[in-house]
């Protein structure tokens, strides 16, 4: 039973994930989903709520920072030591991802759009090219979360594991495709999508400036805990390939060595 329902628990887990990655991209992109970053909610200076400029910006920075602080105090080596004395170890994968789920599920139904607009590009040719880099954005990050160990690195590897009684290995520290050429291409992608749009608003802004300044803090945070980790072969790793923006023609035969020594 204890099996069933941590396999239960995980799959919910999962899903809730896959719910608000899908909800993620429309909320950005400002279609298919009922509210969005600049649509759905009233809008700043809407009679029928009274939402003042200063209670949106408040409101949605406070909505970010909590995303921020469960995604870096969660993610954290040590207090995944100390939390894995409440919660049983094969869920506790699960549960940040449950609960970095519902962090956004709230988000996406509070979030208080401010249509004021900072930039729109009329050129048809470069809107496409900016809904491409957008549609970029987002296969870099699915396609390097496979890279990185899809179901791991959302839970269900765990639970499914501890389902059949088979202890998880340990991860190995794996520099293959995107990571041969820059250390956080999840993190490129992200802020890829966060900023690639036609029209720019200031909700918009708020929201890309604020998962930046998350990203920005949480890189050197996941850094570190990657050198305790692995030690000297990530220093190494760090100090030949660079964090976000490929080094064109340089160091290659470097990267692949330290790919084939990683994998």
């Amino acid at each position: 039973m204890k099996k069933t329902l941590t396999l239960g628990y995980g799959a919910l887990s999962y899903a809730l994930f896959f719910l608000s990655f899908l909800y993620l991209v429309g909320f950005l992109a400002n279609v298919v989903v009922p509210r969005s970053v600049d649509h759905g909610n009233p809008l700043v200076g809407d009679p029928s709520d009274g939402t003042t400029l200063g209670m949106a910006v408040l409101v949605d920075v406070a909505l970010v920072v909590l995303f921020g602080l469960q995604h870096s105090v969660m993610a954290r080596s040590g207090f995944k030591r100390r939390w894995t004395r409440v919660v049983p170890p094969a869920i506790e994968r699960s549960t940040y991802v449950l609960l970095a789920s519902l962090i956004l599920l709230v988000t996406f139904r509070v979030w208080r759009p401010i249509p004021i607009v900072v930039w729109s590009i009329a050129s048809p040719a470069w809107t496409a090219v900016v809904w491409g880099a957008f549609a970029a954005g987002w296969g870099l990050v699915l396609v390097t979360t496979f890279v990185v160990d899809h179901f791991a690195l959302f839970g269900m590897k765990q639970v499914v594991s501890y389902a059949r009684g088979r202890p998880l290995p340990e991860a190995p520290l794996r520099i293959s495709l995107f990571y041969r050429f820059i250390r956080h291409p999840l993190f490129l992608g992200f802020l890829t999508v966060f900023w690639a749009t036609p029209e720019m608003t200031v909700g918009h802004l708020l929201y890309a400036g604020l998962m930046t300044a998350y990203v920005a803090i949480g890189i050197p945070l996941e850094e570190r805990d990657l050198v305790r980790d692995h030690g000297q072969a990530y220093e190494q790793y760090r100090r030949e390939i660079p964090m976000l923006l490929p080094r064109v023609g340089k160091g290659y035969r470097t990267r692949r060595g330290l790919a084939d020594r990683g994998g």
